[in-house]
């Protein structure tokens, strides 16, 4: 891996001088035909790439009405300029996003459009903003739309709501259309739809561990807590992301999902044949390969007969499964109508804490004092509970009602102007470390901010993808790979078991304990 430097936190962000080129040696791996041929795409560049971009652009305007809106209303006023933390951390002019998109948008302009077409022939393309479509233009897209982790933080602040994430999504398809894609989103979404998760772990692998993981609990808490797999006729299907079976802190997200539908005596399963709750497919734009990710969860879901679908704590499984899960999969008319479907395991938790259902000791949390990094795709992409907003509101209503010690972040660094932490969209691969880092910057002052004035010594998450990419990021700032905790590893924690050693009384109330 090349040396680089790890960019200075500072106070406040600062909006950097333009460097250019400064992120252009950066390429991911390139995805071998082994990956390509099972998603549908060529093996490798094919001869006629060049016609072959301009009729897919053609296809997806034609298909996707926002790409086409996209692509015509950018007026380069520059909003997003100092929004995106990867021009924030790396000072590359194209990690602007609107210089991102005029990548594409210059390609569009000069073979989908009349003056692009007539100024084109005249051998004037750039009089309107258009540019010929070469090799070099291919590589550019792939260096730099491999730079977007589509947060959609841009999108926020842009005033005519330009999507930055839909032409990110819709440059990688075409890519692929053409023989050109990356290496980790695809060799991923190959193993989910052939084994059903991203880590490729076999049935017998989810058996082991998860029987591992109820000899562990049982021996720290007296409890006999299950962990269900393939349970016919359970009420509850989870999925979870498979990050969750058995990294930190991942696994003790699950150790607690289990501890919570223990404790509510809910009948409940995860399913081997779809044990991954994320979906890449829409990482690299493929409509097509996310429906068929998560049609293995309406299958799980038909076969075990189940009432209820919950979702882990993944923070782009829950944007795919609260925005698309009933278009590519639905309908769901299967399940159980009086629960939301899907079901957010933090809306589970929180509607069970509002109930008076959970018992905790919140002293148990008291060595830590906890932030919380609300993750992209579920803060500008999803909902929770039943009114704008639950999607921030609930995770912190967990965890404060089983931590005593909470800090927010700044108001303008978390909801829905939270940073990124750097990782998503594809970009959780060691080739495009450098990235990773410094595209974390504004989220880690942000963190440094609470740290040193809040007296902050842990950062809680609800995404698989977040919690890996802090675990790698948190110590190139100085700070703990531990650090980095479950939203779930919290209540975890910090829930009373009946029947456990910490039960000392069924009339004792100790959730108010401060």
């Amino acid at each position: 891996m090349a040396d680089f430097d790890v960019p200075e936190l500072q106070e406040y962000s600062v909006v950097p001088k333009l460097e250019e080129g400064t992120m252009a040696h950066i390429s991911s791996f390139k995805a071998k035909p082994k990956f390509q041929g099972p998603l549908g795409y060529p093996d490798e560049l094919v001869d006629n790439w060049e016609e072959k971009v301009i009729t897919k652009m053609d296809e997806l305007r034609g298909k996707y009405r926002g790409f086409q809106v996209f692509l015509d209303s950018c007026v380069k006023c520059g909003a997003c300029t100092d929004k995106c933390h990867y021009y924030l951390g790396t000072k590359d002019p194209k990690n602007m996003p609107v210089a991102r998109q005029d990548l594409l948008r210059k390609v569009y302009r000069r073979y989908s459009t009349f003056a692009g077409k007539f100024f084109g022939a005249l051998g004037i393309p750039g009089f309107v903003g258009a540019a010929d479509l070469n090799k070099e233009v291919l590589d550019d897209w792939y260096t730099y739309f491999h730079q977007c982790s589509q947060c959609r933080r841009c999108s926020v602040y842009c005033p005519y709501g330009i999507d930055t994430a839909e032409i990110s999504m819709a440059a990688r398809e075409i890519m692929s259309s053409v023989g050109v894609s990356q290496k980790y989103c695809n060799e991923i979404i190959g193993k989910a739809q052939t084994i059903g998760n991203n880590l490729g772990l076999p049935e017998k692998a989810l058996i082991d561990t998860l029987e591992g993981l109820e000899e562990e609990v049982e021996e720290d808490t007296g409890v006999a807590v299950k962990f269900p797999l393939d349970q016919k006729g359970a009420d509850i299907l989870l999925i979870t992301p498979s990050a969750d079976f058995f990294a930190e802190p991942h696994v003790d997200g699950l150790i607690g999902y289990a501890k919570v539908f223990h404790e509510a005596g809910a009948s409940w399963t995860m399913s081997s044949h779809a044990s991954e709750a994320a979906n890449f497919g829409m990482f690299i734009g493929s409509y097509e390969n996310m429906r068929t990710l998560s049609l293995r969860i309406r299958k799980a879901a038909i076969d075990l007969g189940v009432k209820r679908i919950v979702f882990g704590e993944c923070g782009h499984a829950w944007r795919v499964a609260y925005s698309f899960l009933h278009t590519l999969a639905g309908p769901f008319d299967f399940l159980d109508q009086n629960y939301p479907i899907p079901q957010h395991i933090c809306e589970y938790t929180n509607d069970l804490i509002e109930n008076d259902e959970l018992k905790f000791d919140k002293s148990e949390n008291d060595h830590m004092t906890v932030t919380f990094h609300d993750s992209c795709n579920v803060a500008r992409a999803s909902r929770m509970g039943d009114k704008p907003g639950g999607q921030m509101e609930i995770p912190r209503a967990v965890i404060k009602a089983v931590c005593n010690n909470y800090v927010d972040m700044a108001e303008d660094t978390i909801g829905e102007a939270t940073f990124c932490c750097g990782g998503g969209g594809g970009l959780l691969t060691d080739d495009l470390m450098e990235i990773r880092v410094k595209g974390a910057q504004p989220r880690m002052e942000a963190y440094k901010s609470v740290v040193d004035n809040g007296g902050v010594t842990h950062l809680a998450a609800i995404c698989a993808i977040c919690k890996a990419q802090f675990s790698k990021i948190l110590p190139k700032y100085g700070y703990g790979m531990t650090d980095i905790v479950s939203v779930h590893q919290l209540v975890s924690d910090a829930i009373i078991l009946t029947g456990s050693e910490d039960d000392t009384s069924e009339d004792s109330d100790t959730n108010e304990s401060e």
